[in-house]
């Protein structure tokens, strides 16, 4: 059996909390039906006077621009250039989490089969996986983010948008001339942040639970296997 990689423990810590995080994202991206549940959840026919018709046609054709290169559009709602170019900006943000998230699966594919034909070890700091590791440091930076969120979270949602968007003001959106920011109000973002939070962070805990119970119950090692493993 190999010598425990600390290197590829660490790497895989970071790249599960990568898959998980990114793949929680995709999921309010790509599942429509949370945003309609949300719109009917916040009353936003009534706040907005447009109908739920008019809400979901110009929600999915941002969206379809967003995420299958259609041509931009709000559907029956008014659009400006500046408004357009920042859905730009997060249509590059939006492609950069779906290959962020293809490579992470493949990276951690090719360390599963690794690990299973015993061609790789990964070492247990302080005798716990690389799950628990990647559950530790996404639990820490998620509970930081999530204060904040419910301290000040307008505050925060300005903060997001100055780091991936530096040096740009065309976030800013007047909803004379960009009405689709009618119908994405910092409420939604909010539930769509907690959303992300729960999977990422609910699916780094079930991994290590996993994880946990495996190292528990497999079969252990001869006194022989210890000895041979200590001496190397």
């Amino acid at each position: 059996m190999k010598k425990p990689s600390k290197f590829f423990s660490a790497l895989t810590s970071v790249l599960l909390a990568l898959f998980l995080l990114t793949g929680a994202i995709a999921v309010p991206t790509l599942y429509r039906p949370f945003y309609y549940a949300q719109a009917e959840a916040l009353d936003l026919p009534a706040q907005t006077g447009y109908s739920e018709e008019t809400i979901r046609g110009a929600f999915d054709e941002v969206m379809d621009f967003l995420v299958k290169d259609a041509p931009f559009g709000t559907g029956d709602l008014k659009w400006s250039e500046s408004g357009r170019s920042h859905f730009v900006d997060c249509k590059a943000l939006f492609w950069l989490d779906f290959y962020v998230l293809e490579a992470t699966a493949a990276l951690l594919a090719a360390i599963l089969i690794l690990t299973a034909a015993k061609k790789l070890t990964l070492h247990r700091f302080c005798g716990r996986g690389p799950c628990f590791w990647a559950l530790m440091g996404m639990a820490a930076v998620l509970g930081a983010l999530a204060v904040w969120a419910l301290v000040d979270f307008p505050s925060l949602f300005t903060a997001f948008h100055t780091l991936f968007f530096p040096g740009k003001t065309n976030w800013v959106f007047n909803y004379r001339t960009d009405q689709i920011i009618l119908i994405l109000p910092e409420a939604f973002w909010a539930r769509a942040g907690a959303l992300v939070a729960g999977l990422s962070f609910g699916g780094a805990a079930l991994l290590t639970l996993l994880d946990e119970l495996w190292h528990h119950f497999r079969k252990p090692k001869s006194v022989y296997e210890e000895i041979r493993e200590m001496t190397k």
